[in-house]
């Protein structure tokens, strides 16, 4: 990896850990929150600039080449992070509900 892409790829982890942190000082998001982006962008860190770090790892797990167990991650993070939301969409639909029927409900009164 050349060292332009590795100081952009590095920006933009930073960039993103900010706003990860300001998130969290502002109260938008809870402190496991902050911790799960922060571990995901200083990995972005740690693998941009010691990619023999990831090397090792997938030597562990037995997968040939680190781009594969990069794309495999990042695809079980992806599905994680879909099905998140899908729950917090399905609790916000519920509240709707909930809510809406309270006013239908308070309006018949």
């Amino acid at each position: 990896m050349g060292l332009t892409l590795q100081i952009i790829i590095t920006v933009f982890a930073l960039f993103a850990l900010s706003r990860a942190f300001l998130r969290k000082r502002d109260g938008k998001s809870s402190i496991s929150e902050f911790i799960f982006w922060a571990v995901i962008w200083l990995a972005v860190g740690v693998v941009v600039w010691l990619p023999k770090v990831l090397e090792t790892f997938t030597d562990l797990i037995g997968v040939e080449r680190p781009i594969d167990a990069l794309i495999y991650g990042s695809i079980l993070g992806i599905l994680y992070l879909i099905f998140r939301l899908y729950i917090k969409l399905h609790e916000i639909e519920q509240e709707h509900t909930k809510l809406v029927r309270e006013i239908a409900i308070g309006k018949r009164k």
